[in-house]
This record gives structure tokens, C-alpha cells and sequence, in this order.
């Protein structure tokens, strides 16, 4: 096992690792910017080295500082969270050349699933359906124009590297073709560093339903169920549940069984997540993998008893998942929010100073948080400051636990996304479960004969 671990991260996700490396008696090394100096995860590490400005460029992102002090204190392994560099095939190759174990996929893993056009290849070789679409990126607006006709409008174009909503373009018609994919390679350029980008089949109102697996060294590999991810704007997600109110057991151990497939396939190890479409027939389509801890994977610990972060450490250690397929069961069901620094009406930042910050626990409640009172939200990095995870023996009591949390959370000084949250948990298309990626398009056309600021 690890003796000392780096955590190329900050906020909440560095100190979920921190926790679980305490269990395990592992040291653990904060690194942190300027702006972050007296943050939590600064404090509860063992040691701590400051690695750039504000910037995330040049701090959070800068590869050979992480790597500078993870040799300096002596850490024989780096945890890179989510975000930042967790999906960065460079980091986990210099880890590999630096003799520093990097507790994630191995590099060629994440290279190939981080280029979607490749991965969309990869999974359909190895039986899992995928949408139609080409075979790799687009090189001609002909091309284009042809695929997209024999495939049929509506069609997305989609930058092959990255994701959270950049360089896609949804088209209808073709004489919108052209400038939706020149917009899109502009703005995946912008983002990415790459502006190659390809074509799929749209599918209008589909669920989002993702699959949690994780692998060993060793060939065993075992999923931990879905998760459903379907209320989000501009393709992020506010919130998440597992199990899905719309999969029956006999779809899950399908799918769940198409998912190690995949993964053995590609000879995945460590944690990730088989990301995929479902229309309104129920029928299921790969959209991507994520090769790195999820924000939302509390709701399948909660759901499953397992301790993902330890599970990553224990199979970046070479040893062997501690329990099989078999012995996966799910108990009840999980909801997670997230806690945004933001205006839950317009969606501006709004960064500054928490000057109170109380969040009730009670059964089934599970606060990960950086923010307390008097902390400093900075507008250098992304607004989330907390995610509220509960659960319950069944959704009706889970959706009745999240509010009664929500309600009783007191955070003044700066705005919050609860009083959206609080909406969104007493629409009747959400307690009904009825979900799909347009949620929120609905939702919000229903809330503009009234604010959100206040919710019933």
C-alpha cells in the first residue's frame, strides 16, 4: 500500500480523498494556489506545498509543479480527483516515467477513451450500440452533408475531445449544417487544443443514464449500478439519483453486463463511468466513458455500501477489488444536489464571502463541502461549494429528506442554487420521475410566470 498520497485537486473532492486515505492510514500532500491557502483541504492534509497564482493554468494545471512537489514531499502516488487533470493522459504518462503511481486508468486507456470518435469505434467493436454517426472525425463538408442526410435530421455535431456542452451543435436542417460544424471546431479549438469534431443521430428528450464500474489489475471487473443524470442545463448536471426511477432489475444486469464488456475490451482499471442515451423506447446508446472519479458518485456509494476512493487506492496499489459482482447489492435510493455559488434565477456567479454556513444532518444526510463560515468563494474555479447527498428507503422519502435538508440549510453572504433545487424537487415531472435531458427547458418555461427565488 501507498504510504503518501498527492492530491492534484482542491475543494471538496481533495478532502474526500483525504478522508479516505485516512482510513486507510495513508499521509496525504494538499497542493494549492495562492487564493487557496487557507483552505480545508489545506489544513486537514499532512503536508501542503503552494503551486502557482490563482490561475488554474498555472497551478491546478501545471503538470510539472504537481509533479515537482509530489517528488519533494516524497508521495509515491497522485490522486487527481475530477476536473483539472483527472483525465489527463500526459499526467498519468510523466506519473509513469517519474516512477509515481497515478491512481487512475493507465495513460493509453485515457487517451482513447478521451477522443469520442475513437471511443464511439472501440464500443461498437466491442457490442455495445452506439448511435449512427461517422466512424471518426469529419474531414469535408460533403461528408457532412451526405452522412447527416443518410443518418437523418435532427443531428448533433460533437468536438471529440472534452465535454461539459462545448463544441456541440444540435442541426435540423441542412442548410445549417456547415456553420454548426465550422462553430462547433472553433469552439472545441478554443476549449480543447482540438477542433476535430464528428457527427451523430440526435435524439430528442432522451434520459441520461450512466453506469459506475470499476476494474483491477488483475482482469476483474464489477459495475456498481446506474445513476440517473438527466436534470442538467447546458449539458451540466444540477443533480443526480441512483438507482434510475426508469430501469427495472432486468435492464440493469443487461446493461450492466454490456459495461464490463466494454471495459474488459479496452482493459480498463481503477474507477469510470459508461455514459449513455436512452430514448423514449428505452432503447440504450453509448455517448461516452469518463475515466475518473464522478462528482456524483456519492449517490452510488450511498445506494451500494462500497467506498469508491478507497476502492481506487487499494487497485492503483495493485491488489484486488474486494468484492465481486455477486456481492453488489442496492439498498434504497440516493439523491444528490449541487450546491452552486450562484444566482438561481439568472445562473451568474456569485462568488465572495460565506458569512454563514450551517447544513443539518439528521438520517440519511451526507454533506461534501469545503465552504464554512467566513470562507472566502473565489471566482478563479467552478461554483460548486458543496454537494447534499441523501438517502432514504425509497425516492418519495429521499425526495422528502433532500427538501427538509435544503430547507433547513443556512448559507448568507453569497447566493446559492437551493431555492432552485427546492423548485425543481416539488415539480410534479420530477416526483414523477418522468425525466430526460429537456427537463429543464420545460421546467424553467414553467417558472417564468413566477421567481425561483422563494420555492413552495
Amino acid at each position: 500500500m501507498f504510504k503518501k498520497i498527492l492530491i492534484a485537486n482542491r475543494g471538496e473532492v481533495a478532502l474526500r480523498v483525504i478522508f479516505a486515505c485516512r482510513e486507510l492510514g495513508i499521509k496525504t500532500v494538499a497542493v494549492y494556489s495562492e487564493v487557496d491557502e487557507h483552505s480545508l483541504h489545506v489544513r486537514f492534509a499532512d503536508q501542503d506545498v503552494c503551486i502557482g497564482p490563482a490561475r488554474s493554468a498555472d497551478s491546478y494545471l501545471n503538470v510539472p509543479a504537481v509533479i515537482s512537489a509530489a517528488e519533494i514531499t516524497g508521495a509515491d502516488a497522485i490522486h487527481p480527483g475530477y476536473g483539472f487533470l483527472a483525465e489527463s493522459a500526459y499526467l498519468a504518462e510523466v506519473c509513469e516515467a517519474c516512477h509515481i503511481k497515478f491512481i487512475g486508468p493507465d495513460p493509453q486507456v485515457i487517451r482513447l477513451m478521451g477522443d469520442k470518435a475513437r471511443a464511439r469505434r472501440v464500443m461498437k467493436k466491442a457490442g455495445v450500440p452506439v448511435l449512427p454517426g461517422s466512424d471518426g472525425p469529419i474531414d469535408s463538408e460533403d461528408k457532412a452533408l451526405k452522412l447527416a442526410k443518410d443518418i437523418g435530421y435532427p443531428v448533433i455535431v460533437k468536438a471529440t475531445a472534452g465535454g461539459g456542452g462545448r463544441g456541440m451543435r444540435v442541426v435540423r436542417a441542412a442548410p445549417e449544417l456547415s456553420h454548426a460544424v465550422k462553430t462547433a471546431q472553433r469552439e472545441a479549438e478554443a476549449a480543447f487544443g482540438v477542433g476535430d469534431v464528428y457527427l451523430e443521430k440526435y435524439i430528442e428528450s432522451p434520459r441520461h443514464i450512466e453506469f459506475q464500474v470499476l476494474g483491477d489489475q488483475h482482469g476483474s471487473v464489477v459495475h456498481l449500478g446506474e445513476r440517473e443524470c438527466s436534470i442538467q442545463r447546458r449539458h451540466q448536471k444540477l443533480m443526480e439519483e441512483s438507482p434510475s426511477p426508469a430501469l427495472r432489475e432486468k435492464i440493469r444486469r443487461k446493461m450492466g453486463g454490456i459495461v464490463i464488456d466494454a471495459a474488459k475490451a479496452v482493459q480498463y482499471t481503477n474507477a469510470g463511468t459508461f455514459e449513455f442515451l436512452m430514448d423514449p423506447d428505452g432503447r440504450f446508446y453509448f455517448m461516452e466513458a469518463n475515466t475518473r472519479l464522478q462528482v456524483e458518485h456519492p449517490v452510488t456509494e450511498m445506494v451500494t455500501g462500497v467506498d469508491i476512493v478507497k476502492e481506487q487506492i487499494r487497485i492503483a496499489a495493485g491488489e484486488r477489488l474486494s468484492f465481486k459482482q455477486s456481492e453488489v447489492t442496492f439498498t434504497g435510493h440516493s439523491i444528490e444536489c449541487r450546491v452552486n455559488a450562484e444566482d438561481p434565477e439568472t445562473f451568474a456567479p456569485s462568488p465572495g464571502v460565506i458569512h454563514v454556513f450551517s447544513v443539518p444532518g439528521g438520517p440519511g444526510v451526507r454533506v461534501e463541502t469545503f465552504a464554512h463560515s467566513e470562507c472566502v468563494i473565489s471566482p478563479y474555479y467552478d461554483s460548486l461549494i458543496a454537494k447534499i447527498i441523501v438517502h432514504g428507503r425509497d425516492r418519495q422519502e429521499a425526495i422528502a429528506r433532500m427538501r427538509r435538508t435544503l430547507e433547513m440549510t443556512v448559507i448568507e453572504g453569497i447566493k446559492t442554487s437551493i431555492p432552485l433545487h427546492l423548485k425543481i424537487l416539488s415539480d410534479p415531472e420530477f416526483v414523477a420521475g418522468t425525466l430526460s435531458t429537456s427537463f429543464m427547458e420545460r421546467f424553467l418555461a414553467r417558472q417564468r410566470s413566477g421567481p425561483l427565488a422563494e420555492a413552495v
